[in-house]
């Protein structure tokens, strides 16, 4: 799945490819900067808190670097029915982005359909989850104290300027549940600095940042962190336990009342079983397993209630994993193993290339009967119809389907 901003970090980062992340601290420019406004802006971030059914703490404000109480920016109103309703109190948030403050909206793409489908991509690319967040900071307010992240994170700076202090570690890889506290943040800065519109910075997990505007005066800031929470061992080993299940050795009672043989016998046949299992399913056979069983994002299904679709677009987490063999083609993906006559797979490579198809044109660049083929991705949950307000997330940032004559 091509997108513009895949591009845009890893030209910003000089990478290639998601490999580098969380290696070191990296900083950069879009070359492009029309990409900007086009995934978010401070009018559309408002007007996104207006019209959706946010609730605290997924939408936060901040003064003075301590958190508001909700009730400052959120009014509960009750129905004729005598039903409660919460919203945003869109005139008490003006106030207070005069005043100085920062506005922070959690996992944005679960309510924007661009950045739905940008976090898709940034998942296809880094085979991580992805989740961004948009932190809005007014006039000379301060932001949150020194603190590190439990995941790697890319910041996009989309407007504004805010000014930046990244630290090294304390702890390695620290975690969010942890063996030890990881509460004393290095004296000595890597970077301190401004971002401006435009600037990408990659910050690993357990560097210590902070960011703010008291030195910016008049203004504000907008930018969105996009946040890929990495598997680890520990994640590994719990995948692992559950695999063994499939035995009764490890299902069986552990011996309390035994004697010191009868306990020792069973010690050692578990620690023998567990390396056997280690070796049988290995780190990579969990990241695959892990990838191909995620079910799809949600999406509108209609069941053909307002006619068939006419065009679709995969919505699967990860990349489905399509594998011809001969006279089938078989596809893993949310969890599920299709097998497909072999003839369908320029069709399939079209339908699941994570951009938009147009049903009938697949049809006539394939030969096949592409409506059947979109019905059936469509019901395991691999497609998703393509509505207006999906179609938008891809204009212009997700190139067309490459043609099947070129597969």
């Amino acid at each position: 799945m091509q997108h513009q901003l895949v591009h845009a970090i890893e030209s910003a980062l000089a990478w290639d490819g998601s490999a580098p992340m969380g290696s070191a601290f990296t900083k950069g420019n879009v070359p492009d900067p029309t990409l900007l406004p086009r995934l978010m802006n401070p009018a559309r971030l408002l007007d996104t808190v207006m019209r959706r059914g946010l609730s605290h703490p997924q939408f936060r404000a901040f003064k003075d670097g301590h958190e508001l109480h909700p009730g400052e920016y959120f009014t509960d109103t009750v129905t004729r029915r005598g039903q409660g309703v919460r919203f945003a109190n869109m005139t008490r948030l003006g106030a207070l982005m005069c005043e100085g403050c920062t506005l922070v909206l959690d996992e944005l793409d679960f309510f924007d359909p661009t950045l739905e489908v940008a976090c898709r991509a940034l998942q296809w690319w880094s085979r991580e989850l992805v989740q961004v967040n948009a932190y809005l900071t007014t006039q000379g307010a301060a932001g949150f104290a020194l603190h590190w992240d439990d995941h790697d994170v890319v910041i996009l700076q989309m407007a504004g300027e805010k000014s930046w202090d990244v630290r090294g570690v304390s702890r390695p890889v620290p975690m969010y549940r942890d063996a030890a506290p990881n509460n004393d943040a290095p004296e000595q800065s890597i970077w301190r600095g401004t971002l401006r519109a435009g600037d990408v910075m990659h910050i690993p997990r357990g560097h210590w940042h902070q960011a703010t505007r008291t030195d910016s005066g008049d203004g504000y800031s907008l930018h969105l962190t996009f946040g890929f929470v990495k598997r680890t061992g520990v994640n590994w080993l719990t995948w692992l336990a559950d695999q063994c299940r499939r035995e009764e050795g490890f299902r069986a009672d552990l011996d309390r009342w035994g004697t010191a043989e009868g306990k020792a016998e069973q010690t050692a046949a578990l620690a023998s079983a567990t390396t056997r299992l280690a070796d049988e399913f290995p780190p990579a056979a969990f990241l695959a397993s892990r990838e191909q069983e995620r079910t799809a994002a949600r999406h509108v299904q209609t069941s053909r209630l307002f006619g068939p679709p006419t065009a679709v677009v995969c919505v699967t987490e990860f990349p489905p994993l399509v594998e011809p063999d001969g006279e089938h083609v078989t596809v893993s993906a949310t969890g599920k193993r299709l097998t497909f006559h072999g003839k369908t797979l320029p069709a399939l490579r079209l339908f699941l290339s994570g951009a938009p198809v147009e049903i009938k044109q697949a049809g006539i660049e394939t030969g096949i009967d592409a409506g059947e083929l979109a019905d059936i991705l469509i019901r395991e949950g691999l497609c998703a119809e393509l509505t207006d307000e999906l179609f938008s997330g891809y204009t212009g940032l997700v190139p067309p389907a490459p043609s099947s004559n070129g597969l």
